[in-house]
């Protein structure tokens, strides 16, 4: 009997269609996944997809993205409820008249928000991309960041701009223990920490290295320590350690123990295989996004992945 990897294989071969899988998503469904990537990654994988259609391993504002940059094409998605902590933060009423009681400000809204937000915002950007976007925003114009605080807080560091930020978060970035941290890095202290700028200010002091999940893996084959500890969702290991075998990683520890000790998004771990092959075989979930919003969306995540040329 065939495996369940090598029936998603067959079905995506005959189905013309490709799977797009963020680095949170659990090992299997990344080795079955024609591309696993950052937001940045998959937002630009999704633009050059020539299939019909896109199975989006991740949650769904990512899945809605790749509908927005790919309107004639069919996305799905193996678990409708996979959402996000930090786009929930943030719902489009209240944004709305956010950006209506600060006129003048320039809206840049980090990926991690639902289409509705994205409509409403000037530029979107990534944390791959986030001080570039913000700098390229003249000196003199008022900026509202959202909807994640940390990662606002951490880009007007960077680039020393004032910027309004909304007080949304994300709750598996928040969930680092800064205690359990110091007492790892004390058991470790020939480890370089390397954390996501979703994290809290009080995480990102410790920090060798700040970047995106691909920064991170970039940091880690060039680096020359051999061994790292890894504050940002568990997922990441798996395609880390394939491109480092020979190097030691660790994950940040949460605050509360859970299975793996570490932080882990239980969003992004809804969809499994199982899923992934029954969403391929009936094609649905489908993702669909209403046709204004969807033009709306489209300017500042064009905007976005012009800069980030």
């Amino acid at each position: 009997m065939k495996s369940l990897k090598e029936r998603i294989l067959e079905l995506k071969k005959e189905k013309n269609a490709v799977i797009l899988a963020h680095y949170y998503q659990e090992a299997d469904i990344q080795d079955v996944a024609d591309y696993v990537g950052d937001s940045l990654g998959l937002s630009q994988e999704a633009m050059k997809v020539d299939a019909d259609i896109i199975l989006f391993a991740g949650v769904h504002f990512m899945a809605e993205t790749a509908k927005i940059l790919n309107p004639t094409k069919k996305v799905i998605l193996p678990d409708l409820k996979a959402g996000c902590s930090l786009a929930d933060s943030c719902p489009p009423d209240l944004f709305k008249k956010f950006i209506d009681a600060h006129p003048d400000h320039v809206v840049i809204t980090y990926i991690n928000c639902s289409a509705e937000v994205k409509a409403l915002s000037d530029i979107v950007c990534t944390s791959s991309n986030a001080v570039k976007i913000v700098e390229s925003i003249p000196k003199d114009t008022p900026i509202i960041f959202a909807p994640d605080k940390n990662l606002g807080k951490y880009v007007s560091q960077k680039t020393g701009r004032d910027m309004l930020l909304w007080d949304g978060s994300c709750v598996v970035h928040e969930a680092f223990s800064l205690d359990k941290l110091i007492a790892l890095y004390k058991k470790n202290p020939d480890a370089k920490i390397i954390a996501h700028p979703e994290s809290e200010t009080h995480i990102l002091k410790t920090a060798a290295y700040i970047g995106s999940t691909a920064g991170m893996i970039e940091f880690v084959k060039t680096d020359p320590s051999k061994k790292f500890i890894v504050a940002t969702e568990a997922g990441i290991l798996h395609k880390m350690q394939q491109e480092v075998p020979d190097k030691i990683l660790i994950p940040a520890p949460a605050e509360e123990d859970n299975t793996c000790a570490c932080s882990e998004c239980g969003y992004m771990k809804m969809n499994t295989l199982q899923k992934v092959y029954d969403c391929l075989l009936n094609e649905s979930p489908e993702i669909n996004v209403p046709a204004d919003i969807m033009k709306k969306a489209l300017i500042p995540i064009e905007r976005m992945l012009e800069l980030s040329k």
